[in-house]
């Protein structure tokens, strides 16, 4: 992928989209396209493929994508599943048919089954049932990962389905009804300065592995530069914290002093997700940003973005 590559990156406003473009324009990539969700609406075919006739792109990080955590993915399940699947059968139709180079597209670990062997190795896909939680969103993304093959295998469009795991960072979404566990946890313990305590989902058990956002872009940018991929391959960090030590952690950062509870009546989703990243690391790919200071660059980003 040589410098003057015309690059486009699906999802540019959103945390791994937005992570990409850094990277990319770090590296020196200048003609990078990255429209966000208003810009282009890829559920539309009409407006997808278009895009794709304007632009030419050689490049295509798939990084958009209708994601949010247990909550939102149990309560709005017909949305997930059809948003999903319209962006995949969007965009992955016009790679093909624009004959782009390379697609990096992406997956997520909770798309492996709920009581999955682990580590988690990139063949345990599709081998058990899901977690009911977000069953929807998951089977999005696994019919994604076998549309990929598919054009792979009978049109020659090379892709890689890049898994990878709890994701936190700069530009993260901090909804309270639609963020993933950490941004969760950062709002909500940010807004309890000074309160006796807070109240969080789950019994705290579940054990989860977290990786910086601008590690994970730098491990896109590499599977698109190597000169040959493997058709899935998972990025994490290695290192396992269960829900309720990332809690403590997170109000260590945020100065929160109260009393962490947990309400077990509430689901704790997959119990343990641990991918084994060794195809990755085989590729040269170590993570740069560890949890503690990964947290303490997050709560900075938030209180940039959001006020002190």
């Amino acid at each position: 992928m040589n410098p003057d590559a015309r690059i486009m990156v699906l999802g540019g406003g959103g945390l791994v989209g937005s992570a990409v473009v850094r990277c990319l324009t770090h590296d020196g990539h200048d003609d990078v396209y990255a429209p966000d969700h208003d810009a282009l609406d890829l559920t539309d075919s009409a407006q997808t493929w278009a895009s794709f006739e304007e632009e030419e792109p050689e490049y295509i990080f798939m990084c958009a994508g209708k994601v949010g955590g247990i909550g939102a993915n149990n309560a709005n399940r017909a949305d997930f599943i059809r948003e999903n699947l319209a962006m995949a059968l969007n965009v992955i139709h016009a790679c093909h048919l624009a004959k782009v180079k390379r697609l990096i597209f992406m997956g997520s670990s909770c798309i492996y089954p709920r009581d999955c062997p682990q580590p988690i190795k990139e063949e345990y896909l599709g081998t058990g049932p899901l977690e009911p939680t977000n069953s929807a969103y998951a089977m999005a993304k696994l019919a994604a990962v076998e549309m990929c093959a598919a054009y792979r295998g009978q049109h020659g469009l090379e892709s890689v389905v890049v898994m990878p795991c709890n994701l936190y960072g700069q530009g993260d979404n901090y909804d309270p009804e639609t963020s993933h566990v950490l941004p969760a946890l950062i709002r909500k313990l940010h807004e309890a300065s000074g309160a006796e305590g807070v109240e969080l989902w789950g019994d705290g058990s579940a054990v989860r592995e977290f990786l910086h956002v601008d590690d994970l872009a730098r491990a896109c940018v590499k599977l698109m530069r190597s000169p040959d991929v493997p058709p899935i391959v998972n990025v994490g960090s290695g290192e396992e914290v269960s829900i309720a030590e990332l809690a403590f952690a997170v109000a260590s950062v945020v100065g929160f002093d109260g009393v962490v509870d947990f309400d077990a009546s509430k689901p704790n989703g997959t119990p343990r997700k641990l991918l084994d990243s060794s195809r990755m690391r085989g590729r040269g790919w170590d993570p740069l940003i560890p949890l503690k200071a990964g947290l303490e660059r997050t709560y900075k980003d938030f209180l940039l973005e959001h006020g002190g």
